[in-house]
């Protein structure tokens, strides 16, 4: 008769909810990071070509794809974060079963 002994340590009921909140927050937060790259590389928050702006207009067209890229991801994103997030769960789910 073989005895297997787990050393994982179940998590906490109550802190699951906490766990399940910090994931989505990484999803999030993730697929913000992504759509502020994807914003920067179109092209999108690059100013027009007025001529009027300066080198300062430059610097700041960054924060100005990472704002929408906040925006975007703030009002549901593009589903990635959804994705990231069901990931994480399954990954969580598969390592405390192990």
């Amino acid at each position: 008769m073989a005895i297997s002994i787990s050393t994982a340590i179940p998590p906490d009921p109550a802190d699951l909810g906490n766990r399940q909140q910090a994931l989505r927050r990484s999803a999030v937060a993730l697929e913000e990071s992504f759509l502020g790259e994807m914003l920067r590389l179109s092209g999108v928050a690059r100013p027009p070509d007025t001529g009027g702006g300066g080198a300062g207009e430059d610097a700041f067209a960054g924060f100005l794809a990472d704002a929408y890229a906040a925006e975007l991801a703030g009002a549901g994103g593009v589903g990635l974060a959804e994705q990231i997030y069901r990931a994480l769960l399954a990954r969580e789910s598969s390592d405390g079963a192990a």
